[in-house]
């Protein structure tokens, strides 16, 4: 029958993309022939093989038991490689779980160890069986200096820098916390551990030049030898103080403000390059401003058989997953891969070097005659119609918000006529990408439109 159908998705299902109608003993087939796939993928519960939204009863409970079955039955370990979240489409509500390909292939079902019956791969729109022959190639290129796999180098470590900020973040520990967080190999911590703890010997250096070359170092800060977490946030508030803003006045009196570097692009750069830094050979990521520019580099190039082409196109293979799960837990990243989307919405593929020993993303520094180019409008919120990187939809709101600030969503979704749900998702994604951001209170407040 057709009659509970409430809505039609504008999806297929591929090479990376899964639709079920409800929650069935395929979930870990499903979840593991992405994983062992160089792409990854997403599967849709709630949806069936047309693309029709079926309803689902207790939403919030399916989730839990989701993430439950990803992260017991099936093996190697999966956290940090994948995410489960709600989605709704015309008010109706459905599970999206997203699989990053796993860097410790073959992944298997625990209940059946690495054989055929255990280790599947996604072929077209299909996830099949693999080969006794495909699961030992694997198995032999599997990567071995991971950082959960190495023993740290301390015996001894604490961990209280990463507690207060799991505690900040609403978490409640208990004694097994370190263990939950798989920072443990056998009875020792391992090098993730050592990250992590709040002593350790790992420095991040932000270095400033005099000059567009190296020979004049006028400041070198680091930031380290304490939580990783730490760190970051230290290296992530320096370069937002050294990101100052640029403000020009034209002709006709408009004001027009922009930053050296776009600060959602910069922000997701910084994180890319501490989580996926190849901390394996002791040499940690570090960050250059100069005159002209502002490089970022982290040790250890692309992920062993992943192309450039996949890497542009945001397809996700963490090389530490234990740091990408802290990370996300501690919400210094939102969505799996969504990081490089993020950067090459403001900017061109060519700011970034790739070599087989490292990644280095190169920000050109605008000066204030490049606010008066052409594309100025796009700046001050004038011309959003002609921004390429959002849809009609996103970009009719960025319209009506750049002609009145202080408009609410419930104005905006009977303006266009939509539901207020929909427009709130709008917003949502607006103000991930750093477009749109909201300036004082929800009461008195106004929209601001960063383009």
């Amino acid at each position: 029958m057709m009659t509970d159908k409430i809505a039609r998705i504008d999806l297929k299902e591929t090479n990376r993309i899964e639709f079920k109608r409800e929650l069935n003993d395929k979930l870990e087939k499903e979840v593991i022939g992405f994983l062992n796939n160089n792409e990854g993928g997403h599967i849709y519960i709630g949806i069936d093989d047309d693309g029709y939204l079926h309803p689902i009863d207790n939403i919030d409970a399916l989730q839990l038991k989701i993430k439950d079955r990803i992260k017991h039955n099936i093996y190697p370990s999966t956290m940090g490689l994948f995410d489960v979240s709600l989605e709704s489409l015309e008010d109706e509500a459905y599970i999206k779980v997203t699989v990053a390909s796993g860097s410790e292939k073959p992944y298997y079902i625990k209940s059946f160890g690495m054989s055929p019956k255990g280790c599947f791969l996604r072929i077209g729109s299909a996830t099949e069986p693999m080969t006794n022959n495909m699961i030992e190639d694997l198995f032999a290129r599997r990567t071995r200096n991971s950082i959960g796999k190495i023993k740290s180098p301390k015996k001894r470590l604490t961990f209280n820098q990463l507690k207060i900020y799991y505690q900040e973040q609403g978490y409640e520990l208990n004694e097994r916390f370190i263990e939950s967080l798989e920072l443990m190999i056998d009875e020792d911590y391992n090098y993730a551990a050592y990250l992590l703890s709040d002593d350790n010997g790992v420095s991040i250096k932000v270095g400033k030049y005099d000059g567009i070359d190296r020979c004049e170092l006028v400041e070198n800060n680091e930031y380290g030898y304490c939580s990783l977490i730490k760190a970051t946030n230290r290296v992530l508030d320096k370069l937002k103080i050294e990101n100052t803003t640029l403000t020009k006045i034209t002709g006709d009196a408009q004001r027009i403000e922009k930053k050296l570097v776009d600060e959602v692009a910069l922000r997701e750069a910084v994180i890319n390059a501490i989580i996926h830094n190849d901390y394996s050979n002791e040499i940690p990521p570090k960050f250059e401003l100069f005159s002209d520019r502002i490089e970022i580099t982290s040790s250890g190039g692309l992920i062993q058989g992943m192309e450039e082409s996949e890497f542009f196109s945001g397809i996700s293979v963490p090389r530490n997953k234990e740091l990408m799960r802290v990370f996300k837990d501690l919400e210094l990243v939102e969505h799996l891969g969504s990081g490089i989307a993020r950067i090459l919405r403001k900017y061109d593929k060519s700011i970034y070097q790739i070599s087989n020993n490292y990644i280095r993303v190169v920000f050109p520094i605008i000066h204030k005659d490049d606010l008066l180019q052409d594309n100025v409008g796009n700046y001050v919120g004038i011309n959003v119609g002609n921004y390429v990187g959002i849809n009609s939809t996103e970009k009719k709101v960025l319209e009506l918000l750049s002609s009145n600030p202080t408009t609410s969503i419930k104005n905006i979704a009977q303006e266009m006529e939509l539901s207020s749900r929909h427009v709130e998702r709008i917003f949502k994604n607006l103000k991930e990408i750093g477009i749109v951001e909201r300036v004082g209170s929800n009461r008195n407040g106004k929209w601001k439109v960063n383009i």
